[in-house]
């Protein structure tokens, strides 16, 4: 069957496949870290196959719900599926066939459906597609669910990936000021030295009164950034606390967070700063 798709289609339910994998990676993770026995997200993966309505039921969960609550609210979310039978019911196949596709049916499979021109070719996408994200999709759940279950402390995990994050950004960014730095002290100070042999009329100065700024300003950002990138690495390794650190002039710095657990700025010193 799969032999009448393109390769460029199967290369595309492949990376899709992949995704799904990933996102599977942490809803077994996330459950299993929400409380649940690690059975239950695998059960679910296997009986439901949607990853939306299969969030949103943990979610619910976790925050307190019932499960007969969180059901109702997973099958409204799948309630696309109506219009999607309608419209890839004769790719699916009749008999048994329609009743094994519908429980494969998804996002992904009516999309790569409905991009064939042809029947057959229709048909050889659904169930591909289908078959390799039911594969996909349980799989990454069963290791994110073991794994959560090794874990034990999924928050505290994130908050790890977090801090690396941080780090390797705030590595990078001043990485890039590092460069800005280096081109403004080389080229500024042939910069000024040609400013040497000129005089303002208008200032009434020699000109390399001006110009020498630009490489006075690199090497200004070359003095305070050999510190930054000492705290950059001891993010990267852990030896910093992004919740509580001290700031470069001894300030007490605290990361400020809205109510679903994004960062939103540092609170410095009783004032507040924007990223």
């Amino acid at each position: 069957m799969y032999r009448t798709l393109d390769r460029a289609v199967l290369r595309d339910i492949a990376l899709v496949c992949l995704a799904d994998t990933l996102v599977g990676l942490s809803y077994g993770a996330i459950a299993v870290g929400s409380g649940l026995a690690p059975w239950v997200p695998i059960a679910m993966s296997l009986v439901v196959l949607a990853g939306a309505s299969q969030f949103l039921f943990v979610g619910m969960v976790a925050a307190g719900a019932s499960p007969l609550a969180a059901a109702a609210a997973g099958l409204l979310v799948n309630a696309r599926h109506l219009p999607f039978g309608l419209a890839v019911g004769e790719a699916v196949g009749p008999g048994w066939r329609r009743v094994v596709g519908s429980h494969l049916m998804n996002d992904e499979t009516v999309a790569f459906a409905l991009g064939q021109r042809e029947r057959e070719a229709q048909r050889a996408a659904y169930w591909v597609c289908g078959v390799a994200i039911l594969v996909a999709w349980n799989a990454g759940v069963l290791v994110g669910a073991l794994a959560g279950t090794a874990i034990g402390d999924t928050d505290a995990l994130a908050d790890h990936v977090f801090v690396t994050f941080e780090g390797a950004f705030l590595l990078f960014v001043h990485g890039a000021t590092l460069l800005a730095a280096l081109i403004l002290l080389v080229y500024g100070w042939e910069f000024a030295r040609f400013g040497a042999l000129q005089y303002s009329e208008i200032a009434g100065l020699p000109m390399v009164t001006i110009y020498i700024a630009w490489p006075l300003s690199g090497l200004t950002w070359l003095a305070f950034l050999g510190e930054k990138f000492w705290e950059d690495l001891r993010i990267l390794r852990g030896e910093v606390n992004l919740d509580s650190r001290q700031g470069v002039a001894g300030v007490n710095t605290a990361l400020r967070l809205n109510p679903y657990g994004m960062r939103t700025g540092w609170t410095i010193g009783g004032a507040t700063a924007i990223p």
